[in-house]
């Protein structure tokens, strides 16, 4: 009975060790490699809102003119050039469609509020009949208050969340001249000023490129650049002179570079 007890634990000893030799030869299951989710494309489809700053330089191309001035020995039109600059600032709304991949159509409407001025003084030599000769000083100054546009955007997205673009449309802004003289002879002499304001409307083009600011998909920046023509402002002056009058002729171009920001909706 001993012996039989013994042979059984040895037999069942053995059967178990060989399982367990067998178990610990089997293949350890590789974990399941997951792989990272990508984000979705970047989407420039619908409405924004922003606002931005910039700086903006331009051209103010005048032209004087006055019957009385043959009488004085000098032309009755002369010409003068004012450039306005300064700091501007606004906002801007907006909507863009993706049409494909890579192109983007939109419009834009901007208003800015504009620190633009500049102004000019210039002396001019004359002789009168029967007083001698005499010395005219005239300053000449320009502003743009204000302006606005009205454009569309076609935008091409090289890097699926930064685009460049082209932009162009309706222009307007408020302009004031202003005309300051003084003028006299041995005998005598005056002086007086005179100014106006008027809204013009003309048009705009430049280009600008936008892109998402890293780690959001609602906030974007973008740099541009416009050129805009207001047209031509004219002016009719009252003065106390033979004629009573003097026009002036302003020929108003202005550039420029502003940096922004947009919530995207």
């Amino acid at each position: 009975m001993r012996r039989l007890s013994v042979a059984l634990f040895v037999t069942v000893s053995a059967v178990c060790f060989s399982h367990l030799a067998s178990a610990a030869d089997l293949p350890v299951k590789a974990p399941i490699y997951k792989a990272p989710v990508a984000p979705p494309p970047y989407n420039w489809t619908g409405f924004y809102v922003g606002g931005n700053i910039g700086y903006s330089w331009g051209n103010v191309d005048s032209a004087f003119f006055s019957p009385d001035l043959p009488s004085i020995g000098l032309p009755a039109t002369f010409p003068d050039t004012v450039k306005p600059q300064g700091v501007i600032g606004g906002g801007q709304i907006g909507y863009n469609w993706q049409a494909s991949p890579n192109w983007v159509f939109g419009i834009e409407t901007d208003f800015q509020g504009s620190g633009q001025k500049d102004s000019h003084r210039f002396t001019q030599n004359f002789t009168v009949v029967g007083a001698g000769p005499g010395t005219a000083t005239v300053t000449h100054e320009e502003k743009l208050e204000w302006f606005g546009t009205v454009r569309g955007r076609i935008g091409y997205a090289f890097w699926d969340n930064v685009m460049l673009y082209g932009t162009g449309g309706l222009a307007y802004g408020q302009v004031s001249t202003a005309v300051a003289g003084f003028g006299g002879t041995a005998f005598a002499s005056g002086g007086g000023s005179v100014s106006d304001s008027t809204t013009k409307v003309g048009w705009t083009v430049g280009g600008g490129v936008e892109g998402a600011i890293p780690n959001t998909r609602n906030w974007t920046w973008k740099i541009e650049y416009l050129y805009m023509d207001l047209g031509t402002a004219n002016y009719t002056f009252s003065v106390p002179s033979p004629s009573g009058y003097f026009t002036l002729s302003n020929k108003i171009t202005d550039n420029i570079l502003r940096g922004g920001i947009n919530y995207r909706f």
